[in-house]
């Protein structure tokens, strides 16, 4: 073939063969290059009402960290209590400051009555992802029928991406490893990366 795109974990690689292809063709896949090889910087917001108090452990955060620290950069990283219009107000700031091109949060989104995080998400939204969410959804289901009754949200603010996961570790793992392959090519086309190499 005139020109290979191996895709791999939150980076792309080029091979360009010396064949005689089109400068259009070249530019094309030097633009693509350039977007997707920025690291993915990311934020992690924790709520928990415990959790900003200090009287429980971080393991969802620590488990998010540890999941996508490889793959991109945490730039920024806060626990908050459950309280929607301050975790609206921090996912506008982190969204609106230019700092993250994907928050991920954990807990909140139950049934409890200070289970807010879906609802404080969709106040600041601009669009909604519901194919993201319902893969989260259907990975969970496969090890519990608990899954069905989580609310977390997709959405996008601007050229963010935020996505709800759930609370616990073992949701997060879960929840994470269904989607992680696709949030590079998302964070891509956010950034303005829609181009598709034209043909030689």
């Amino acid at each position: 073939s005139y020109h290979q795109i191996r895709t791999c974990q939150w980076a792309y690689a080029i091979d360009l063969p010396f064949l005689p292809i089109s400068s259009a063709l070249v530019t094309s896949v030097r633009r693509c290059y350039a977007v997707r090889m920025q690291p993915i910087r990311i934020g992690i917001l924790t709520i928990s009402d415990k959790g900003s108090r200090g009287e429980r452990a971080d393991t969802s955060g620590d488990a998010i960290q540890e999941l996508v620290g490889k793959r991109g950069k945490v730039s920024l990283r806060r626990i908050v209590p459950d309280e929607r219009s301050e975790i609206a107000a921090i996912l506008a700031s982190w969204c609106d400051g230019g700092e993250v091109d994907l928050i991920l949060t954990t807990g909140g989104t139950g049934l409890a009555a200070r289970d807010v995080t879906p609802e404080a998400t969709r106040d600041i939204a601009e669009r909604e992802v519901p194919g993201i969410a319902e893969a989260m959804r259907a990975a969970g289901l496969r090890h519990t029928p608990m899954a069905m009754l989580s609310r977390g949200a997709v959405v996008v603010r601007g050229q963010t991406l935020i996505v709800n996961l759930p609370g616990s570790e073992k949701g997060v793992r879960e929840s994470l490893g269904a989607i992680i392959e696709v949030l590079p090519h998302a964070v891509a086309l956010l950034r303005g990366d829609t181009e598709h190499a034209p043909a030689p």
